[in-house]
């Protein structure tokens, strides 16, 4: 049995001048949350999807990995994962990858299998399935 999940966007306006709200109705998490040209490509506050997708990556990654090295006999006592996504603006913005930077305590383990673990976690974890970019990430073993 599968299920969905969304989020909702709302933009009104022009790219540079307009703005839009974005929420999370299933979860409640945001409401109306800001977005604008100078969230996105400046330092003005509020979020952005690329944002949201960093955050949807790393908490996906964190879980995936918990998942592996469950699976392989092992508890991480905690995982800590940052993604961030990569952009260049021309010939218009796109994003060119994700870098995962990856710092776990797994009690009893190599940094070599957690090096194999997090690569595996890498490579099948739903997010980074979804992308059409490239993934690439920094592991260590804390």
């Amino acid at each position: 049995m599968g299920f969905k999940r969304h989020a909702t966007a709302r933009w009104e306006g022009d790219l540079k001048s307009g703005q839009g709200r974005m929420s999370t109705p299933q979860s409640g998490l945001f409401e109306g949350t800001r977005y604008s040209f100078g969230t996105r490509f400046g330092d003005e506050k509020g979020s952005n999807p690329e944002e949201l997708l960093a955050a949807a990556h790393a908490g996906c990654y964190s879980m995936a990995l918990s998942f592996i090295l469950q699976n392989a006999g092992h508890t991480a006592e905690r995982i800590d994962t940052k993604a961030e996504v990569q952009m260049e603006t021309a010939p218009g913005p796109h994003a060119t990858g994700v870098h995962l930077t990856v710092s776990a305590s797994v009690p009893g383990l190599s940094a070599e299998e957690f090096a194999a673990f997090a690569e595996n976690a890498k490579a099948n974890c739903v997010i980074s399935k979804v992308l059409a970019i490239p993934v690439t990430m920094d592991a260590r073993l804390a």
